[in-house]
């Protein structure tokens, strides 16, 4: 492993920083997009309960719903309480734009490192082979062993490039259907909600 490292030559040193700084982001990811974390059902579902009789005010909702995403929409919606219907769902939809922004937080990342890592590698193995055609050429001939073992060696940098490269575009593009996923059911519980609060 460390000599296919160190082979791979000085290109290999930033590939393996975004192989980190992905793997970061994926856990960091997978922890936050979790849906209890945005959409605790527990929220609208005991706020709806006529037999919790729970007042619909900022501390009900806070102490349901904690932090969450969530949470913060209603809260948003509940401040325009007495300014009707339609104060409530543009505040609401402000607040979703901020809502958004966090769930998309460094997915943008995950897709930069997707797309630099090959080219890390390509470029390792470009600057492999013209250092090995270097020595064949001042050595002169007879050296196709010591030419394939460059060839091999500046292919690591293109191999590793695409071993960081395939998982982060996967998991880019699986937060991204899940926040999809997550914004469609905030939207239909925000909405509930203000429909709830229209009626009180």
């Amino acid at each position: 492993m460390f000599e296919l490292i160190g082979a791979g030559g000085w290109l290999m040193l930033p590939i393996i920083i975004c192989s980190i700084i992905s793997l970061t982001i994926v856990i960091e990811r997978s922890w936050v997009l979790r849906r209890e974390n945005i959409l605790p059902r527990k929220l609208l579902k005991e706020l709806n309960n006529p037999a919790t009789s729970i007042i619909l005010d900022r501390n009900s909702i806070v102490k349901l719903g904690g932090d969450s995403l969530l949470g913060f929409l209603f809260i948003s919606a509940l401040e325009k309480k007495n300014d009707g219907y339609d104060a409530m769902r543009i505040s609401a939809e402000n607040a979703a734009s901020f809502v958004e922004h966090e769930l998309l937080r460094n997915l943008g990342t995950l897709g930069t490192i997707a797309a630099i890592a090959p080219l890390l590698g390509l470029l390792g193995t470009v600057i492999g082979m013209i250092t090995v055609f270097s020595v064949v050429e001042a050595a002169g001939g007879g050296f196709t062993s010591a030419l394939a073992g460059g060839i091999s060696q500046a292919l690591i940098t293109t191999a590793a490039g695409l071993v960081v490269a395939i998982p982060t575009l996967f998991f880019q593009r699986h937060f991204e259907r899940r926040v999809d996923e997550l914004l469609v059911f905030l939207a239909g519980d925000c909405e509930r909600f203000i429909e709830l609060l229209s009626k009180k």
